[in-house]
């Protein structure tokens, strides 16, 4: 019985190691099993050929059209692609599972035995609709290829099939009546995992888009030893004279509105501090709520508002002229004086609310005995929150201005691209922005990878940095 259950141990450790790589598999398109055509794009991903089937038919249309390929052909792919990845899925499910006891272990091999049985099934599918477009009267329009991914996730499922069947003969059925359990500690782990898989599909998975900067690439080619150039764009990053002064104009708005916002880090503090003095319920959640609905509106209906109030035709414009004060209207919005203080007032007028919802709760975590020992103490209301809320709250202010620190590059883009205009073009372009255009607009890919690189590497810096100052002058670290 021990050797059986030293066995099934074992075995489970490939079991889970095979569900992981599945579910990377998923995210890669370089392994992508229904890439059939070189038409295909190469970013994409089993996950999207499964999921979204515009994206997948996409290169096809013309084909279609013409009669060159039948869009059932496309399908067949697409629903084989789809149930290849809730196969996965079930995989993914039954290895979770799989550290329970009995009765979750023998769900998660009958959870992971279909979904591998599906997936190897569905292969057939792909490998079938690969002839279909193989066969078509033209070829040379379709450019069919049999896709090797094919080969390491049917290999990979295999593993998952024989060692799930491994594992239902070894483990066994439950006993009748058996409840499901799993230790504290295991659920707890499950409950973070999704968290760990969107951190590295969104966070960490994008960096294999670095490899960028290490070609002469244009949106639509390949990667090859021909257009290798190796430290090219680095090196024109310092050695163009036009590059280098747009850097330093951006860098200068980039840290000039980074340093602004951390300058006025504590006033989401000091707003928490406040509404939480306030006695009256009904009017304190009715502030909360008002502050903390503009962070849920996107900077597209900012400016709609912004555009209302302080356009020609505006709110501000109308009254100052109907009032006598202006002869005829002003745009206050195109102006370019003083952009960054204007960034700033709108960034703070839709965060200010949902920044303080922290402090909200760290002001809940405080001792209440504190302030009852300040009120015998002769403690009036502004000394409490002197001497007992502010000291209470700094930790977490801390931790955030740690982080406001380490992301003294990112100031993010969506704001400045919706408030960009003609006039404040130059006061307004920060990092984010700069890479955008400089990528998506003008098509230099490869410069625009290393400039997003270096910002990364000195973010990361930055944070360590920050991270030893902090435990040398507080003694507390967050690192």
């Amino acid at each position: 019985m021990k050797e059986k259950r030293s066995t099934a141990d074992l075995a489970y450790y490939v079991y889970r190691a095979a569900a992981v790589l599945l579910m990377v598999i998923m995210f890669l398109p370089a392994v992508n099993p229904a890439r059939i055509s070189e038409k295909i794009n190469k970013g994409i991903s089993l996950l999207t050929s499964g999921f979204s089937y515009s994206n997948f038919v996409e290169p096809f249309g013309r084909a279609i059209r013409k009669g060159w390929i039948a869009e059932s052909s496309l399908r067949l792919c697409n629903i084989a692609s789809l149930v290849i990845c809730l196969g996965i899925i079930a995989c993914v499910a039954g290895a979770c599972l799989s550290i329970g006891n009995v009765k979750c272990r023998f769900l998660g091999n009958v959870l992971s035995l279909i979904g591998s049985a599906a997936g190897i099934i569905s292969m057939a599918g792909i490998n079938a609709a690969y002839k279909q477009i193989a066969a078509s009267p033209k070829p040379e329009k379709i450019e069919a290829v049999y896709p090797a991914g094919i080969y390491f996730v049917t290999a990979v499922l295999i593993i998952m099939l024989v060692v799930s069947i491994v594992e239902f003969v070894l483990c066994g059925k439950p006993e009748k009546g058996a409840k499901f359990e799993m230790e504290e500690q295991y659920k707890l782990f499950l409950m973070f995992l999704p968290f760990i898989l969107l951190t590295f599909v969104f966070s960490y998975l994008p960096l294999l888009g670095w490899r960028y900067s290490f070609f002469d690439y244009k949106s639509g080619d390949s990667l090859s030893a021909d257009n290798f150039v190796g430290f090219k764009w680095f090196a024109q990053l310092v050695r163009n004279k036009a590059t280098v002064s747009d850097i330093i104009r951006v860098m200068k708005n980039t840290l000039a509105m980074s340093f602004l916002g951390i300058a006025t880090s504590w006033i989401p503090m000091a707003f928490a501090i406040f509404l939480s003095e306030i006695k009256n319920k009904h009017f304190k959640r009715f502030v909360q709520t008002f502050t903390t609905i503009p962070n849920f509106i996107s900077w597209v209906l900012v400016f709609a508002i912004a555009f209302s109030i302080f356009s020609t035709d505006g709110f501000v414009s109308s009254l100052m002229v109907n009032l006598g004060i202006w002869k005829e209207g002003k745009n206050l919005l195109m102006s370019g004086d003083h952009t960054w203080l204007k960034m700033l007032a709108w960034g703070l007028w839709k965060g200010v609310g949902w920044s303080a919802i922290i402090y909200i709760s760290g002001i809940s975590g405080i001792d209440q005995q504190l302030y009852e020992a300040a009120t015998v103490d002769g403690a009036g209301r502004f000394q409490k929150m002197w001497h007992v809320t502010i000291p209470g709250l700094l930790p977490t202010f801390y931790v955030l201005l740690l982080m406001s620190v380490a992301g003294i590059l990112s100031n993010g883009m969506d704001q400045y691209l919706v408030f960009q205009n003609s006039s404040n073009s130059n006061s307004i372009m920060v990092l984010d922005l700069y890479v955008y255009q400089m990528g998506i607009v003008k098509g230099a890919i490869p410069l625009s990878t290393v400039v997003g690189m270096l910002k990364s590497i000195v973010s990361v810096t930055l944070l360590f940095v920050a991270n030893r100052v902090s435990k040398i002058i507080r003694g507390e670290s967050i690192v």
